[in-house]
């Protein structure tokens, strides 16, 4: 017979040796740090510019960054930081380095979703947000799942629920709540209409009083943030049910979207949600706060049928939202919910399996020309990048063979390019900033 007693032991010893892995996988003071990035890469990889190119403009110029060299080697190495003054003061063939962005546009918003657990999900999140920090975009990432497989992997571990999306959605709700009673008490009849109350255990934990960078923390990519998520967090899908009940009117499927609305427009370029494999209040607010729809899914059939389920599920649950159409102040949100772009990935693709050949095709007749056209192919490499809770652009390329660490990353940057080209068509369709 096992209790709640028995899984608390069973969580307390597993922490125990969780302790120890991260101390395997980050540095001796359970830190994630970045690493430096060699002159080749940085050259051929980052700027996509010929190496004697990039030597002669350093050269020529010794109050650029020039980076670190080893003891036992003649490549220089370097940091994130020195790569992006690099791209702000060279310019190649009289062409910026810096990447585009369209003018007058808030940041984009990604969320990466679908049912299946293992579709990938945290590991397109990871790359993407990794693959766009290189390109020079500045990004925020917002784990909603309470896995936080995308936390983990980012370098946080240490989180409270507090300040994960269930303490943005508790915090929105009081915000809310007080705001639809002012406009009650401010009636144009002059009648007080009922005000909505919220229990003292609500109130009283004093998240309406936390700053929007409040939530968000640094990571070991100096150009990435993230609102992280935790274990204990997964308990906001039985907490927003009751705050629907206190408050029926609270539309708490734009909670995120309304935080998100109060950060500085030029503090980040690119915005990427990582969504739980359910539909559920924290996936919702993941999708209707997003302008684009990334859905990553395995090559099999099941993994085809719970896609299949998921669109039509997300379907059904966006539809009965419409209905608060006309309930919420007009200006903050439109409804009925619409997304610049929707797009599907194939992941942990092999192409010398022809099952996966076979689903691949089916994939592309089906969702037509929604289909990304370069799959995520599983490898050696990407495999190990799991495990070690990194991306392929953390891994030190001397730390396997060249072309192994190369084929990998090559899956990755046709997938973010092809990414990059849809994002960059979804932002120029946003509304201008007032």
């Amino acid at each position: 017979m096992f209790t709640h007693e028995d899984l608390s032991k069973m969580q307390a010893q597993s922490l125990k040796m969780q302790s120890w892995i991260r101390q395997q996988t980050f540095s001796p003071e359970m830190e994630k740090t970045l690493r430096r990035f060699s002159s080749w890469e940085v050259a051929e990889l980052i700027f996509r510019v010929n190496q004697s190119t990039l030597r002669g403009r350093l050269s020529a110029d010794p109050s650029l960054p020039q980076g670190h060299v080893e003891e036992d080697g003649r490549q220089r190495w370097y940091s994130l930081e020195e790569i992006n003054e690099l791209r702000r003061r060279i310019k190649i063939n009289r062409k910026s380095l810096l990447p585009k962005r369209p003018a007058g546009k808030r940041a984009l918003r990604v969320a990466i979703s679908n049912f299946k657990g293992g579709a990938g999900k945290s590991t397109v999140a990871l790359h993407f947000a990794h693959a766009a920090a290189l390109d020079g975009y500045r990004v925020l990432c917002v784990d909603f799942d309470p896995q936080a497989t995308l936390s983990h992997s980012m370098g946080l571990s240490d989180v409270t629920e507090d300040y994960t999306v269930w303490g943005i959605m508790a915090r929105d709700l009081v915000r809310e709540t007080e705001r639809m009673n002012a406009v009650t008490q401010g009636a144009e009849s002059g009648t007080a209409l009922p005000q909505r109350q919220l229990p003292d255990a609500i109130t009283g934990m004093g998240l309406q009083d936390l700053r929007v960078s409040d939530f968000v923390k640094p990571t070991s990519w100096p150009t990435i943030d993230i609102i992280p998520s935790c274990a204990n967090a997964a308990f906001v899908e039985f907490a927003s049910a009751q705050y629907r009940h206190l408050n029926p009117e609270w539309s708490f499927f734009a909670a995120v979207s309304r935080y998100l609305d109060q950060l500085p427009a030029e503090d980040y370029d690119l915005m990427i949600f990582d969504c739980p494999p359910a539909i559920g209040y924290q996936s919702m607010n993941a999708v209707f706060a997003a302008d684009m729809l990334y859905i990553p899914s395995g090559p099999g059939y099941w993994e085809y049928d719970s896609t299949t389920s998921f669109i039509g599920q997300l379907s059904e649950a966006l539809e009965d939202l419409s209905a608060f159409n006309g309930v919420v102040p007009a200006g903050t949100f439109a409804l009925p919910k619409v997304f610049q772009d929707v797009r599907f990935l194939l992941t942990r693709y092999e192409s010398g399996n022809d099952l996966h050949r076979a689903m691949r095709s089916a994939f592309m007749k089906v969702f037509e020309g929604r289909m990304t056209e370069h799959p995520i192919e599983m490898t050696r490499a990407v495999e190990q990048s799991g495990r070690f809770l990194s991306s392929i652009y953390e891994i030190d390329y001397r730390d396997m063979t060249r072309e192994t660490w190369r084929r990998a990353r090559a899956s990755f940057d046709q997938a973010y390019d092809e990414f990059k080209a849809y994002a960059l068509e979804a932002w120029e369709n946003l509304e201008d900033e007032a």
